[in-house]
């Protein structure tokens, strides 16, 4: 079953297309993986699903729902723009965290917001609090950061700060949790340890879009790996078929770099 269908997503800035045509669909509990060189729409792309920016034309569905339809006259209530945000997280290749707060309150904020906006909070505020916090310290020690939960992000390393990120997007219960180059920021050891992170997810099904230049680490992890140049997809399919016997010339020259 798709859990998210992407038809015809075009996006320009000014006179500058960025996105030219974008079609693919996700089914559940798969990792979808995109690689491209720098400036081919990998970011942008991420961030029209993600709603950060709104795509030109085309229309996005999860879960079978419209969370957008350019040629659709029918606008959609601020509640369920909120809702279609929550269905997708999105972890920032620069972390993002708020340095004012500790790791269990960066985990803990969004909920907080987005709790306040149900109809019993007032009624309920110091229970459904009470269970905001319990949840956020699971996902805090799924992650391995129990020991710094009280740290601040200036006493973490990159590593562990980009684990806070991916535990703050994991605590809204996405159903797509998406990765902007998730170890850009990182050198190799505290790569590997964000890499484990997200291995653990792909071994609980969780479904997943993966922005990144780890090679290696999109082969092993991905189900689907999506190849993007100037703006369009040049070639699809499973990991092997993309790594071991590309079709599409600029996907040869792609690896070829990697391989120098």
């Amino acid at each position: 079953m798709a859990v998210l269908e992407v038809h015809n997503i075009t996006k320009s800035f000014g006179k500058t297309v960025v996105l030219k045509g974008i079609d693919f669909s996700l089914e559940q509990g798969k990792v979808l993986s995109i690689i491209g060189s720098s400036g081919s729409g990998k970011t942008t792309l991420l961030r029209c699903l993600t709603s950060l920016e709104t795509a030109d034309t085309g229309k996005i569905m999860v879960d079978d729902k419209v969370v957008f339809d350019s040629e659709s006259s029918v606008k959609l209530t601020r509640q369920e723009k909120r809702e279609n945000q929550l269905k997708m997280g999105l972890v920032f290749q620069s972390f993002n965290l708020f340095p004012q707060y500790n790791v269990l309150d960066n985990v803990m904020l969004a909920q907080r917001l987005a709790a306040k906006e149900r109809e019993d909070y007032k009624a309920n505020k110091k229970e459904i609090l009470q269970e905001i916090e319990r949840h956020s310290r699971e996902i805090i020690n799924s992650v391995g950061l129990s020991e710094k939960i009280n740290n601040y992000p200036c006493e973490l390393s990159g590593g562990q700060q980009q684990r806070v990120a991916i535990a703050r997007a994991l605590a809204l219960n996405p159903h797509i949790l998406c990765f902007d180059e998730p170890t850009s920021a990182l050198d190799p050891e505290l790569t590997n340890e964000v890499l484990s992170v997200i291995k653990s997810l792909a071994a609980r099904d969780m479904t997943m879009i993966i922005v990144t230049h780890e090679m290696t680490f999109a082969k092993e992890v991905s189900d689907h790996v999506i190849f993007m140049d100037d703006g369009v997809i040049c070639e699809q399919g499973t990991p092997a078929q993309v790594f071991e016997n590309p079709k599409h010339q600029r996907l040869q020259e792609f690896l070829g770099s990697f391989q120098k």
